[in-house]
């Protein structure tokens, strides 16, 4: 028994090791899959609007997948968080434009947790069967995450918003922006797969039929659904038309202080009213409907200043239509900011005060330690907004017209319930000023763009100093203004009642898919364990 033992001091007996690697060769390794993480984030950054390269979104997502696959939560974490910054940090530099580098470079620094964390799931999903459907899944499941914390959410960045110009945009009326951001991440996952299953085959001489279908799938099967989903956008009427007017009046300058001359904003737009009304009776421009402004168009409280309330009323009866009026009004000690019914004949009536108002622009929360480290940031805030509670819905000549102001273009839910409350058209009144000439209000009016598709409406877009919009059920924009000039647009529009999918539906989407992520780590996990198990055996 002794004479046959195998002793570990026999060199012979020993298997042979591998070479240590160079200080060099390890620095390497290490940058080239941060290198290519920081070059995908880049990558999904430039799909965004204003550039119309949409399709980039997917060689960026397939570029993260390989930076991820097999990866230890470590290392994820870290190439995640390179991702994330280089996909947030150019497209949201606007957010500096006119406060410094401070609260832009907070933002990116905080949102960039959210896609490391994602990194971490994908990397534990990235060997299991069928990976880039539990990949994709992780990604919307994180982008849910980043809708609603901190602060009420961020959803700036949703991989849907990208998305307005390209192939996959159907799929915003079957589930809105989740199935449209799955479809996406889900192709961009697939194109690795396809890639590296090629590469193996090539490599071993034979293909694994199993995981080559898998990968196909998950390439082919976003494109063929959104193929599938076109007969659900149309911009045909339902309910008629109308003929609306979308006015941007243009602001005295650029900057936070655009309304710092008091009136100046409401009286750009009362003219630019006032202009549009002379051209209807001479007959140049059909009579509008309804007029729609601009948020924060009337730069002091109507209902505090007997001279605003005049020119208000003024414009109205001008142009002799009701006019959607956005004002910034104190009621009860409490700021809002605020939608206005403004008719020709009765004056004011109903209102509708924004719900999802902007961490850190109009209100400032944990405003004691925010005072402590900078207090300039505290007097760019001097007194928090409140928020509305009901949806909004105006009723102008006839026409069911939803609000979703600004900021909450971004939040599926502000949307939805306009529709789900009558809306047939939707207006996004939006104030960019003070964002100047930065790539901010293409961002936002791509977000327009997916929710006429996700919810069938014509989506008009009244912006103070630009970009206005009109934008068909189907996605197209058909009239819009330049930047930081005075303009109105004058157009048809078809009424539709209807509702998507995605507008029955609402979260259920989203919901599935966290759970199908959940479902993926869950399995990651116990074939995590059974691994070590065997391996301790």
């Amino acid at each position: 028994m002794t004479a046959t033992a195998t002793s570990v001091d026999e060199p012979d007996q020993l298997e042979p090791q591998a070479r240590p690697l160079s200080r060099g060769a390890r620095l390497a390794r290490g940058l080239v899959p941060a290198a290519a993480a920081a070059l995908s984030g880049v990558l999904l950054y430039v799909s965004f609007p204003p550039r119309t390269l949409w399709w980039l979104a997917l060689p960026a997502f397939a570029g993260f997948a390989w930076c991820l696959r097999g990866r230890s939560w470590k290392a994820a974490l870290g190439l995640g968080y390179v991702f994330g910054l280089g996909f947030l940090l150019p497209l949201l530099v606007w957010t500096g434009v006119e406060v410094g580098p401070g609260p832009w470079l907070a933002l990116v620094v905080i949102e960039a947790v959210f896609v490391a964390l994602t990194a971490v799931g994908i990397a534990a999903v990235s060997k299991l069967p069928g990976s880039p459907f539990w990949a994709a899944a992780l990604w919307v499941a994180a982008e849910a995450a980043r809708a609603r914390a901190p602060f009420g959410g961020f959803p700036w960045g949703k991989i849907a918003f990208g998305q307005a110009d390209g192939v996959f945009l159907p799929l915003a009326a079957v589930g809105g922006t989740p199935v449209l951001g799955f479809a996406v991440v889900l192709c961009g996952f697939g194109l690795y797969e396809v890639v590296r299953q090629a590469v193996e085959g090539r490599r071993t001489g034979a293909v694994r039929r199993g995981p080559a279908v898998a990968a196909l799938l998950a390439l082919l099967l976003p494109l063929a659904g959104a193929l599938a989903a076109r007969p659900l956008v149309s911009d045909k009427a339902e309910n008629g038309t109308a003929t609306v007017a979308v006015i941007q009046g243009n602001v005295p300058r650029a900057g936070l202080d655009f309304n710092a001359q008091r009136r100046a904003v409401l009286d750009h737009h009362v003219r630019e009213t006032e202009r549009l009304a002379a051209e209807v009776r001479a007959g140049k421009v059909a009579r509008p409907d309804f007029v729609l402004w601009p948020e924060n168009s009337s730069d002091i409280d109507p209902f505090g200043n007997p001279d605003a309330y005049a020119v208000i009323d003024g414009a109205a009866k001008a142009i002799g239509a009701p006019i959607s009026v956005g004002a910034v009004v104190e009621r009860n000690g409490r700021l809002y900011n605020e939608q206005i019914l403004w008719d020709p004949e009765k004056g004011p009536g109903a209102t509708y005060d924004k719900r999802q108002v902007q961490p850190f622009g109009e209100y400032l929360p944990m405003r004691s330690l925010i005072g402590a480290i900078n207090g300039e940031w505290t007097s760019m805030v001097h007194q928090d907004f409140s928020r509305g509670s009901e949806p909004g819905v105006f009723r102008m000549a006839g026409t069911k017209v939803g609000l979703a102001t600004c900021y909450e273009a971004a939040f599926d839910w502000a949307v939805r319930d306009t529709v789900t409350h009558g809306a047939q058209l939707i207006s996004v009144p939006s104030n960019n000023a003070t964002f100047d000439r930065s790539e901010m209000t293409y961002q936002q009016l791509a977000m327009s763009r997916i929710r006429a598709v996700e919810h069938s409406r014509t989506v008009t877009v009244p912006v103070t100093s630009g970009v206005s919009a009109v934008i068909m059920p189907d996605g197209r924009i058909t009239r819009h203004t330049g930047m930081f000039v005075a303009d109105s647009l004058v157009q048809e529009v078809p009424l539709r009642s209807s509702e998507t999918p995605a507008t029955r539906f609402g979260i259920a989407p989203e919901m599935l898919l966290v759970l199908v992520a959940a479902g993926g780590l869950g399995w990651a996990a116990a074939a995590a364990v059974r691994g070590r198990r065997a391996g301790d055996l």
